[in-house]
This record gives C-alpha cells, sequence and structure tokens, in this order.
C-alpha cells in the first residue's frame, strides 16, 4: 500500500503527530539511552506532567514505538523500552534534539528581530 502524508486522508499524518509531540521526542530520547521506568521518565524530562506522560507513552505503545514490560514485584514494575521500529526513528530524533540545543542562540535572535519589525510595523 502506498501513503502520501500531503494527503489529507493519510494515516500518517496522525502518526506524524504522535511523534512530532514535544513531549514524545523528548520520551523517544530518553528511551534511546536505555530502558526506564515512569517515574524515572517523569524525573528526567522536566516539566511533563504524570497525565500527558501516561498519554504519550500509550499512544506510542499503540504506534509500536516502545515497549511496556511489567515486571512481577511489589508493587509492580513496569519499564519502557524501544521497539526496533522506535531505534529507527531515535536515530533521527536525538540530531533533531540536538540541532535545536546548539541553535538556539540564533533562534532566539532571529524571534527577537521578528518581534521587533512587527512592533516598527505597528
Amino acid at each position: 500500500m502506498s501513503y502520501d502524508v500531503y494527503s489529507a486522508e493519510c494515516p500518517a499524518r496522525a502518526v506524524l503527530d504522535h511523534v512530532g509531540d514535544k513531549w514524545a521526542l523528548l520520551v523517544l530520547h530518553r528511551l534511546s539511552q536505555s530502558a526506564t521506568r515512569f517515574n524515572a521518565l517523569r524525573r528526567d524530562i522536566h516539566g511533563v506532567s504524570q497525565k500527558v506522560l501516561s498519554q504519550v507513552l500509550k499512544r506510542l505503545e499503540r504506534d509500536g514505538l516502545i515497549d511496556r514490560q511489567v515486571f512481577p514485584t511489589v508493587p509492580v514494575t513496569v519499564e519502557y523500552s524501544l521497539t526496533r521500529m522506535g531505534e529507527c526513528l531515535t536515530a533521527n530524533v536525538g540530531p533533531l534534539l540536538h540541532w535545536a540545543e546548539n541553535n538556539m542562540d540564533q533562534i532566539r535572535a532571529a524571534q527577537s528581530a521578528y518581534d521587533a519589525r512587527l512592533s516598527e510595523a505597528a
């Protein structure tokens, strides 16, 4: 079957929406470093709420990008890891995150210049 992401009906758009989310990108990148438990992810990814993290993990699991493994301990231990497809995707996520970090000074300067031009025009 052939898909066209430029088509409004393409189901790949929903997947792009899932993996294009900032929280999903951060979760995927963190899981590329090692399998991790929920609370460790929450501690590592500052600002994400428990509810949002839970939703992101469920979407990524449904899309086949992460695996959820339950260990029969007391209390139950749950660990998340990347699937092969998730590993393939995160090979591209890391460079994107690092690009954003490395270019923030130029991005902020461009934003300031843009805002200044808008306020001058007003």
